[in-house]
């Protein structure tokens, strides 16, 4: 593996049609590519409005099978541009069975991998358990031409257990494709509090883990197709940060951009070796971590 990566996280806002939105994320990519991208990192469920606001048995239409035809349309441009691309799609797979999916498209077009997002949320306007399915993949790296990638999918990234076990797994880069915003409802003090919570630890993923951390995430209002409230305002902000948590870049939270960072992938080992975790943690004690609560 080189010693330099140049990645690039996409910012975007989804609308209503599924064909406008590819394009738009197949406009960006090329983009990247000219800019000297190797990794494109997409937002999580980019094909589309945010659609967990509501329970809607009609929204399971949308679900697709892995591999399918989104996965066909990338693929082509993942060979084309010769990079690698990181995507968030609805899964069907099986009638009745769904899962929040990430895949991973090599510069050759094949399907590299897939990861199951496996922490599923269930909160006012964020209805994903009616969705989908937990992931069964389990925290496994995907391994492509320009690293192990720990691809894991928004809300795994409140959880430092996830990100740990791709470190322990042998990930180059931790990676979430997301979709977080606020609620009309929220003060303007709540929401500096939640998204400064949300930087904050994916910053410490980093430092905790010596790795580089890609957050993307989506932008734009997208309203409530109910009339239970206002909708959700997609915060942006997707950040690179380094393996000591620092930024390395860091988007708006309005702006449609492309963003383009060049990894020194070396760093990882220098960080390691003046910050040890992994050879100071105590496993021997760690037994408590499997049970749900320690009464």
């Amino acid at each position: 593996m080189n010693k330099t990566l140049t990645v690039a996280l996409v910012q975007q806002a989804c609308g209503a049609a599924r064909e406008d939105n590819l394009a738009e994320s197949a406009k960006h990519i090329r983009l990247a590519q000219a800019l000297g991208a190797e990794l494109v990192l997409l937002p999580e469920l980019h094909l589309g409005p945010y659609f967990c606001q509501v329970e809607d048995t009609a929204n399971f239409d949308l679900a697709e099978p892995i591999p399918g035809p989104t996965c066909e349309e990338l693929g082509q441009l993942a060979k084309e541009l010769g990079v690698v691309i990181v995507a968030s799609l609805f899964e069907r797979r099986a009638p009745g069975l769904y899962h929040n999916t990430a895949v991973v498209m090599e510069k050759d077009g094949s399907l590299a991998g897939k990861y199951r997002k496996m922490h599923i949320p269930d909160d006012p306007g964020f209805y994903e358990k009616f969705y989908f399915t937990p992931g069964d993949i389990g925290f496994k790296p995907i391994q492509t031409s320009v690293g192990k990638l720990g691809i894991l999918v928004c809300w795994d990234q409140w959880y430092p257990e996830a990100a740990r076990l791709m470190a322990l797994a042998g990930a180059d880069l931790l990676l979430y494709p997301t979709a977080i915003g606020w609620s009309h409802e929220d003060t303007e003090a709540e929401r500096q509090r939640q998204l400064d919570a949300w930087i904050t630890i994916q910053r410490g993923h980093a430092v905790a883990n010596g790795l580089p951390v890609l957050s993307c995430n989506r932008i734009g209002h997208e309203p409530d197709p109910s009339p239970n409230s206002q909708g959700i305002q997609f915060w942006g902000n997707s950040f690179v940060a380094g393996p000591q948590g620092e930024f390395l870049a860091h988007a708006d939270g309005k702006e449609c951009k492309v963003i383009i960072v060049e990894l020194d992938l070396q760093r990882s080992e220098d960080v390691r070796r003046i910050w040890p975790f992994l050879r100071d943690r105590r496993i021997d004690e760690y037994g408590g971590l499997v049970k749900r609560f320690l009464d």
